[in-house]
């Protein structure tokens, strides 16, 4: 089994399926679901494919007909979560920048509902053959082409806006993994929090005005939305000047 595994290497989105029995005891929908739960309620320490196996009442056969090894399985699950982003059809769209936000407010919440998901996105081989996020792809695209962008520019303004979402996201992602298990509200946290950052920017007026004034009255979920979506309009705001550019 072990040099089966290894000759199919590559992606689980270019290898060649395993042809399937008449009445396969196990579907990859059942597979990518239950690890889907199990990811969710105890992280990404805890997915090995003897625990799911264990999880599902399968066995290592049922398991290995849908995916060679624990780095497939992670491609399935990746493109699951991206099969969770709403879009709307760009001919539909009356507004690329609504278009776009609703696509970034989306992914980051795919993201902060799965947070185990900052921890894999280096594993995750050819992630962007995945279908979903295939699917993802062309609908931002086509929304910033529709607007007037040309083919080449709508896919750096795509990738521009991921990259931000996705980091921005995988952050908070992991700062609410590192909270979970540290067993603190984040009440809790912030008490313990500004106390000490204050302190530590004592030497450094300009972060000591910025941190004195951000906490008063600091609200850990409105600052990140607030911080998020910010950060988002800048990006969106040097899009569309580039495009009136390229109208004038």
């Amino acid at each position: 089994m072990a040099a089966e595994q290894q000759q199919a290497g590559g992606s689980v989105w270019t290898r060649p399926q395993r042809p399937r029995r008449e009445q396969p005891a196990l579907s990859r929908e059942q597979i990518v679901a239950a690890a889907m739960e199990l990811l969710d309620a105890e992280g990404i320490d805890a997915l090995s494919m003897r625990k799911l196996g264990t999880r599902l009442n399968a066995g290592a056969t049922s398991m290995y007909s849908h995916v060679a090894n624990k780095d497939e399985l992670i491609e399935l699950v990746v493109d699951e979560v991206y099969g969770e982003i709403a879009t709307q059809d760009p001919a539909e769209a009356s507004d690329w920048r609504t278009e776009v936000t609703t696509v970034a407010q989306s992914l980051r919440q795919a993201f902060l509902r799965h947070p185990w998901i900052a921890s894999v996105l280096g594993q995750v081989g050819m992630s962007s053959l995945g279908p979903n996020l295939l699917r993802l792809s062309e609908q931002m695209i086509g929304a910033l082409e529709t607007a007037g962008f040309s083919l080449a520019e709508a896919e750096r303004g795509m990738n521009t806006v991921s990259s931000y979402v996705v980091g921005l996201a995988s952050t908070e992602a992991a700062w609410l993994t590192v909270l979970a298990r540290s067993g603190q509200s984040q009440q809790e946290w912030v008490d313990a929090f500004w106390p000490a950052a204050l302190q530590a920017v004592q030497a450094f007026p300009r972060l000591s005005r910025l941190y004195a004034a951000q906490s008063e009255g600091f609200d850990v979920d409105s600052n990140r939305v607030d911080s998020f979506s910010d950060g988002l309009e800048c990006i969106l705001d040097g899009l569309e000047a580039r495009l009136r550019r390229a109208a004038e």
